[in-house]
C-alpha cells in the first residue's frame, strides 16, 4: 500500500532525502535539491512550497515538487530556466510502481487542491501519459496540450569533426568565412569569477535580449557549478573586450546550454556563431559529453546546431469536487481538442 504525505519545507525534505537527490546521485540538474531550492529562493517569491511525496515498496519514493498558488491551484516548481520537469522517483521503481505512487499523491491532493498544472513536462519519456493516468485514476480531470518546445543532440559516438560534417552548409560556409582573420578571441572557464559574471551582464545588457530578471539564480546556478568544475562559461572578446557570452554546464555526460548573448554592435563578426562553434568543440571533444540540450524555446538557429526537436507538454489537472475548477476545466478540454 502505498503512503503519501506532504511538507511544506525544502528543508525538511532534504533532512528526509539526505544525498538522494544531491549531484552524486541524480544525474539530471533539474532534479537536484540544490537547484529546486534555488529556483524557489529566487523566482518564487512567497509561494509556499508544496513537497509531495509517496513511498512503494522495497524503499521507492515518488516526489512532486511544487508551488501554492491562488485559489486552491498549484503548479510545477519550474520556470523558463527549467528544461523540463517531472515527478522525481528514488529507488528504481518499475512503471507499474511510479503510477501507484503517483495516485496516491493526487489522491492526497484532492483534500484542497482544485487546479494542478504541470509544465514541461516530456512525453518521449512516457512523462505525460503517467501523471495523467495517476490523476484520472484518483479521480481528476487531467489534460495535456501541446506549450513549447526544446531542442537536443545526440553525439551517437561522433567526435566533433563528424558532428561539423553533418552541420547545414550555410552555417559552416559562415564559420569559415568569419573566422578567416578573425580578430576575435576565444576564452572558456570552467570556474565562476565576480569579472566574468560582471561581463555577462554587461553583454546581455547590451544584446537584443530583455532584461534579465532571474540574473541571481542564474549566478547561483554559475557559482555552485564552478565550484563543482561543471560551469563552461564562454566568452568572445575583441581587443580584450568581451562582446559574446554562453554559460554551459556539464555533468554526467550532458551538456546544457543555459543562456547566450552578444553585443548587436558588433554582429558583422559573428560573435556568437563563432563562439559556439569553440563551445561545441570544447564540450564534445574535451568534456566527452554524450549528449548537448538547447534547453526550451523554439528559436529557428537552434535547428542548424541540433538534430532533435522534442514537443513540451502542459498537464492540467482539475478537481471535479470544487466548483471553482468545472469552467476552467471545460475551456481546457475545448483548447486540448482543438490545439
Amino acid at each position: 500500500m502505498q503512503v503519501a504525505r506532504e511538507y511544506r519545507s525544502l528543508s525538511e525534505v532534504r533532512s528526509l532525502v539526505g544525498d538522494r537527490l544531491s549531484r552524486a546521485h541524480a544525474s539530471c540538474l533539474f532534479d537536484r535539491l540544490d537547484w529546486l531550492e534555488s529556483l524557489h529562493r529566487h523566482c518564487f517569491g512567497r509561494l509556499p512550497i508544496r513537497a509531495f511525496q509517496a513511498k512503494g515498496d522495497d524503499d521507492a519514493q515518488a516526489w512532486m515538487f511544487l508551488v501554492g498558488r491562488e485559489s486552491r491551484r498549484v503548479s510545477a516548481l519550474a520556470n523558463w530556466y527549467s528544461f523540463s520537469w517531472n515527478p522525481i522517483f528514488l529507488g528504481d521503481p518499475d512503471r507499474d510502481g511510479q503510477q501507484a505512487m503517483l495516485t496516491a499523491i493526487a489522491r492526497l491532493m484532492k483534500r484542497d487542491v482544485a487546479m494542478a498544472d504541470f509544465y514541461p513536462v516530456t512525453l518521449d519519456d512516457g512523462m505525460a501519459p503517467l501523471l495523467m493516468g495517476a490523476f484520472r485514476h484518483a479521480g481528476w480531470l487531467a489534460f495535456r496540450r501541446a506549450y513549447g518546445a526544446r531542442h537536443d543532440l545526440d553525439l551517437a559516438g561522433r567526435d566533433f569533426a563528424q558532428y561539423w560534417a553533418g552541420r547545414p552548409g550555410q552555417l559552416r560556409t559562415t564559420i569559415k568565412r568569419k573566422a578567416h582573420r578573425s580578430p576575435l578571441r576565444i576564452r572558456i572557464a570552467d570556474h565562476f569569477s565576480p569579472k566574468n559574471w560582471h561581463a555577462y551582464v554587461a553583454i546581455h545588457a547590451r544584446s537584443w535580449k530583455e532584461a534579465d530578471p532571474g540574473l541571481p539564480l542564474l549566478r547561483a546556478l554559475a557559482e555552485r557549478e564552478g565550484a563543482a568544475g561543471a560551469l563552461r562559461f564562454g566568452f568572445a572578446e575583441l581587443h580584450g573586450e568581451p562582446i559574446a557570452t554562453q554559460l554551459w554546464t556539464v555533468d554526467h555526460g550532458r551538456a546544457l546550454i543555459h543562456k547566450l548573448a552578444h553585443d548587436r554592435a558588433h554582429d558583422s563578426l559573428s560573435p556568437g556563431t563563432l563562439l559556439g562553434h569553440a563551445m561545441f568543440a570544447h564540450a564534445i571533444d574535451r568534456d566527452g559529453v554524450t549528449r548537448i540540450d538547447y534547453g526550451t524555446g523554439d528559436n529557428g538557429y537552434k535547428a542548424d546546431w541540433m538534430e532533435r526537436r522534442e514537443v513540451l507538454w502542459r498537464v492540467d489537472c482539475f478537481n471535479p469536487r470544487f466548483a471553482s475548477s468545472w469552467l476552467p476545466s471545460a475551456k481546457t478540454a475545448i483548447s486540448a481538442l482543438v490545439g
